[in-house]
């Protein structure tokens, strides 16, 4: 797993958001388009939870204290998954309503032109970001599918990002779609499905998101080369018989908490014990420097 957690990526997101949030809300103000008034929201919704992702890794970067003695590191997973709830709540349902709202009394769409030129543009902002996304996963993926790899990762801003950008790209086409049929059909109640479009893509990618983070907020295994690292140096201790039990647990983005039992060669003394399992210790660390706690004990059954 990757230790390098820089906030380039939430960074980059948010200011391409803030223009975008700007741009749609003067296109929705002119147009009196439902579904640019659900993009606008949609992007404004995306800048603030842009800003919990930051917080969030900035107090998940606090040192361990003696009431956090294994460190802050899933504070970033709460704010992840409060910013799931967020998109869902402050995106996608208000979308939806605005949609209900829309068919109700639809209204015509003015200067789609316009409308639709800010959400081209939107889209070009939008799938670079995505494209920039997917590049990173794929680089820290280093081989594994991609899909399994964003279900697998314990980077969970990065994923949130691109469960954002993913989902502006599909909102902003589905969007531009819309407004076509409005201004094509003259009929209004177009754009408002539009809306609902819109509102209903992000609740699916909320749902999502809000699922896999909430496995890693409760505790969730680390990557499973960690135990296969920790198995292979055991194997090849010599005062090492077996592992009797491994336990992994991510605490946070690059840190990870093992717990072992390790079945000893018979005949060692105390002291040969604690030189074996600190060299096990030490080569763990030494080849998955994630791995910022060690708990291994020996013992003779499991």
């Amino acid at each position: 797993m990757s230790d390098d957690h820089s906030t380039k990526h939430i960074i980059q997101s948010l200011l391409v958001n803030l223009a975008i949030a700007a741009g749609k809300g003067v296109a929705a103000f002119i147009t009196g388009s439902g579904a640019m008034v659900a993009e606008a929201i949609h992007s404004t919704a995306d800048c603030s939870n842009q800003l919990l992702l930051l917080m969030g890794v900035k107090r998940a970067a606090k040192p361990a204290d003696d009431s956090h003695p294994l460190g802050y590191g899933r504070t970033l997973y709460f704010w992840s998954f409060m910013v799931a709830l967020l998109l869902f709540t402050g995106g996608g349902v208000f979308s939806i309503y605005e949609g209900i709202h829309k068919l109700g009394h639809p209204e015509p769409v003015e200067q789609v032109w316009l409308g639709l030129a800010i959400l081209g543009f939107s889209l070009l902002l939008e799938g670079g970001a995505t494209l920039s996304n997917i590049k990173e996963l794929r680089q820290r993926a280093k081989g594994r599918p991609f899909f399994q790899f964003v279900r697998d990762t314990k980077d969970s801003d990065l994923v949130v990002i691109f469960g954002e950008n993913a989902a502006a790209s599909m909102g902003l086409t589905a969007a531009m779609a819309a407004l076509t049929a409005a201004w094509v059909t003259g009929d209004g109640r177009w754009d408002a499905a539009g809306s609902i479009a819109v509102g209903a893509v992000l609740v699916v990618v909320a749902l999502f998101l809000a699922v896999e983070v909430k496995s890693l907020l409760l505790g969730e295994r680390a990557d499973p080369e960690i135990e296969i690292a920790a198995r292979q140096l055991a194997d090849a201790h010599a005062d090492i018989v077996e592992v009797l039990r491994l336990i992994t647990l991510q605490q946070g983005p690059g840190e990870v908490l093992i717990a072992a039992k390790l079945r000893m060669r018979a005949g060692l003394d105390v002291d040969a014990v604690c030189t074996a399992i600190n060299q096990f210790e030490a080569g763990l660390k030494q080849r998955c420097p994630e791995v910022k706690w060690s708990f291994v004990e020996p013992d003779t059954v499991a």
